[in-house]
């Protein structure tokens, strides 16, 4: 009784141990908002009196030139006007001195002098001024045409407002794609505002996303921060270059105008259904060293490694922390090292069902390897891969000559294929078929046809040589493994430009495109390198 009490007090604190993880978590959200709020409304009112500042400054400008345009009419009618009363003034001195002479002209009662001083009155009059000066006044008063009415401007300024920040779009989930670890998202943008504010032309957009192990969007403690990616001009990216070293990838997008980013979209969840498998140091053999993601072949009394390795090893993967439901932990602990000439190791995640797909990719300086899947339970610890009933593998090799076979039961069949720089992996547990391909000439290499009732775990041989025993060889297993990316619907949205089966694989001819050899997949194994970082 005390035992179940126990239990279900533990479940208790377990559940609220989670709770207050995420109340903490919501309560950093909400303080960063917070203070990003404080900032954000600092930087919008420096914004907002940097624009009424030009505003203002337009309008004075404006005004400035508008009033020199007046005082220059007013000047040039002004001097028209003063030159015509100058012009009037002395017209009229001129008229009054040529009367006053008249008018003594006819109080003249010599003849002579009256007639010569006519006849220079009759002269005078001929010339003066006032009878060559017209009587209208060469300009008006009138200034109407600087008459002006601003009231359309002045309810435009009363229409100031605030620009209208673009709205969140809407992630459209069927465009989006997760395939070989990449990423593609689209959307479409929010309609336009119903506000009083303007929205203004989309300039670009701005995705942020994260990985994750939890379908929730809030981020807990420790996990990867957003990742931005942004000026994006049209309404769709493709996110390249990722490690699907997480079962999810959450993914939100906003856009930006003249100068405001609106609220980001809902985030949405997208699932790579891509899982971890680690390696077994546990029961690899003795002179195998599992250090991380990369193992080397270290002989037994060898001392020193190689530099180029060991700076290999020191580097570290990003392997979820999340353990997978199908982990070996319960069956490792039972079994001893591989010995011998095994020189095997394991992966730690079981298949039980389901289609599984994994791919490595060799460095270029590898000897002699062996990939395929095996029996835990039936695989001896003196076993090499392909030489058991419960193991099936691809082997090879470039010891002395470049050689390619399957294997199984101890029976090998010779490939007549180039060795291949990308190899993929396929288990479709329940059809019992396992086929690997050559993913860069896509080509199908080989398909075991069988009937599996035993959990399958991934298994990996590095084949060594007795050639120079004295001599260290540190032989990585496919040191660069490339990620896994899951395939909706099928592997045609995983390699679109596969030819027709029948164009390049024989032992199919009945299968007319190459995604129905992987239909349904349900999950994926993926193993990290830390060496990925370095040539990749």
């Amino acid at each position: 009784m005390m035992d179940t009490q126990k239990e279900a007090l533990c479940r208790i604190i377990s559940t609220l141990a989670n709770k207050n993880e995420e109340l903490q978590t919501f309560l950093e959200t909400v303080d960063n908002t917070l203070t990003g709020l404080q900032e954000e409304s600092c930087s919008v009112m420096s914004e907002l009196e940097a624009e009424l500042e030009q505003l203002s400054s337009a309008l004075e400008e404006r005004g400035a030139w508008l009033r020199d345009v007046i005082k220059e009419e007013k000047q040039r009618k002004e001097a028209e006007l003063q030159k015509q009363l100058s012009e009037g003034k002395s017209a009229v001195l001129s008229c009054e001195e040529l009367l006053e002479f008249a008018n003594q002209t006819l109080t003249i009662t010599n003849e002579e002098e009256f007639l010569k001083a006519a006849k220079q009155i009759k002269e005078r009059i001929t010339m003066a001024p006032a009878f060559r000066l017209t009587t209208r006044p060469a300009v008006s008063e009138n200034m109407s045409q600087f008459t002006v009415d601003f009231s359309a401007e002045r309810a435009g300024l009363q229409r100031l407002h605030f620009l209208s920040v673009p709205g969140a779009p809407e992630i459209d989930v069927s465009g989006c794609l997760v395939c070989d670890n990449t990423v593609r998202v689209a959307w479409q943008p929010a309609s336009e505002a119903d506000g009083e504010g303007e929205v203004g032309r989309i300039e670009h957009y701005e995705l942020e996303y994260r990985k994750t192990n939890r379908e929730s969007s809030l981020r807990a403690a420790g996990e990867a921060c957003w990742e931005k990616i942004p000026d994006i001009r049209d309404t769709h990216v493709t996110i390249s270059g990722l490690k699907f070293d997480s079962r999810f990838v959450i993914v939100r997008v906003r856009a930006r105008n003249k100068a405001a980013a609106g609220e980001f979209s809902e985030p949405v969840t997208l699932e790579t259904r891509a899982y971890n498998f680690g390696l077994e140091a546990a029961t690899a053999h003795a002179e195998l060293q599992v250090r991380g993601d990369t193992v080397t072949w270290e002989p037994q009394g060898v001392k020193g490694h190689d530099p180029r390795l060991r700076g290999k090893e020191n580097k570290s993967s990003s392997r979820s922390a999340t353990p997978s439901p199908n982990k070996t932990a319960g069956n490792r602990a039972g079994r001893d090292r591989f010995a011998g000439e095994s020189y095997t190791v394991l992966g730690d995640q079981e298949m039980t069902g389901g289609c599984h797909y994994w791919e490595l990719r060799p460095l270029a300086d590898w000897k002699s390897f062996s990939v395929g899947v095996a029996n835990r339970a039936t695989l001896g610890r003196f076993d090499q891969l392909g030489k058991s009933s419960g193991s099936w593998c691809l082997h090879a090799s470039q010891w002395l000559q470049s050689s390619l076979a399957a294997k199984h039961n101890n029976r090998a069949k010779a490939l007549d294929w180039p060795l291949p720089q990308r190899i993929g992996i396929y288990c479709d547990y329940d059809n019992g078929d396992l086929s690997f391909v050559d993913v860069d000439r896509l080509h199908l290499l080989h398909s075991f046809k069988t009937k599996f009732s035993q959990p399958l775990v991934p298994a990996f041989t590095v084949c060594t040589t007795l050639l120079f025993p004295n001599i260290p060889h540190y032989y990585p297993i496919f040191p660069i493994i490339i990620q896994y990316s899951p395939i909706f619907s099928g592997i045609h949205q995983y390699y679109p430009l596969l030819p027709n089966i029948t164009e390049w694989s024989p032992l199919l001819p009945d299968i007319p495109h190459y995604y129905q050899i992987f239909p349904n997949i349900t999950q994926y194994f993926s193993f990290n390198s830390t060496l990925i970082n370095n040539k990749y």
